[in-house]
Order: structure tokens, then C-alpha cells, then sequence
């Protein structure tokens, strides 16, 4: 189980938040504008009561309410960090703000203790691939099946960093 670490926030620019509850509302929204087949309310709500690292992303316009960039969801356990999920808002895509949560979400695993992180991606998003790799993931496998998919299934391409 991971614990929250609270990050120094900066109005003036974009910060990093823990996701609260009260985030669902924008994190559904943005899950909903990006993804086919995005998570549902109550697999967020589960993440964030089994104590899974979620943060957030938000603009500074605004202060602490700004709105929201991105946000993530990482599954510690023991010394591995797991992706579950990792999202940008549609107005802020191709930003860097993909690898800054990445990058923030990587030193929380670090922090808790993981000493590698895993992730499946779609063989179709090129854009989160390109991204994975140029941070340093590699391939490691495949799993069958793993996405819904508008005809049937998709594959999930496996990828690790250590």
C-alpha cells in the first residue's frame, strides 16, 4: 500500500495534488473525452480505497482549483509500481504534460519503494508508446486479448523500466 506525499504547490504554475473524491467529476470527463472504453467511476473509487497512488495534474490559473491537466493511478506492490492508468487532457495534449506525470509518478513509486514500474499500452496509441519508450520502458511481452476493442479485443504490449 502506498502512502501520499504531499508536494510543494505553486499557484503560479501547474501542481500535483493527491486525487480526492471530489476530483471524479473532471477525472471522468477527461477518461471519457480520451479513452474508447474509459474506467468507470467505481474503478477509480476502488483505486483510491485500496490506498493506489493517484495524483493529479492541475493548471495554476486558478490556484489549487485550476483546472485539471492530467492525472494518474499506480498500484505499489512491494518493490514494483504498476501503471494503471495515466491521462492528459485533450486540450493539453502534446504539452509535455504526459512526462511530467509520468516523471512525477515514477519518483512516487521510487519513494514508496519500487524499484521497477510495469505498464500495458495499446499496440494502436502510438503517441503513449512513443512516450513510454523515449522515458526508458521496454517491451517485455504481450497480453492477448487484454483491451476491449470496437471489434472484439486488443492486445496490451507489456512494458517495463527499471
Amino acid at each position: 500500500m502506498s502512502a501520499v506525499v504531499k508536494p510543494r504547490i505553486d499557484a503560479s504554475a501547474e501542481h500535483f495534488a493527491p486525487m480526492q473524491v471530489g476530483d471524479l467529476d473532471e477525472v471522468l470527463r477527461i477518461e471519457n473525452e480520451v479513452y474508447p472504453f474509459p474506467w468507470t467511476r467505481g474503478n477509480f473509487e476502488d483505486g483510491l480505497r485500496a490506498g493506489y497512488c493517484a495524483w493529479t495534474l492541475r493548471s495554476g490559473v486558478g490556484g489549487a482549483r485550476g483546472p485539471m491537466i492530467a492525472y494518474a493511478v499506480v498500484m505499489i506492490a512491494i518493490d514494483e509500481a504498476h501503471l494503471l492508468n495515466l491521462s492528459v487532457a485533450q486540450g493539453w495534449q502534446r504539452g509535455g504534460y504526459g512526462w511530467r506525470m509520468l516523471e512525477w509518478m515514477a519518483q512516487q513509486s521510487r519513494d514508496h519503494g519500487a524499484r521497477s514500474m510495469l505498464l500495458e499500452v495499446r499496440p494502436s496509441n502510438l503517441a503513449a508508446q512513443r512516450l513510454y519508450e523515449r522515458y526508458g520502458f521496454s517491451r517485455i511481452g504481450t497480453r492477448r486479448g487484454y483491451y476491449p476493442a470496437r471489434d472484439g479485443r486488443e492486445d496490451a504490449l507489456v512494458l517495463r523500466i527499471s
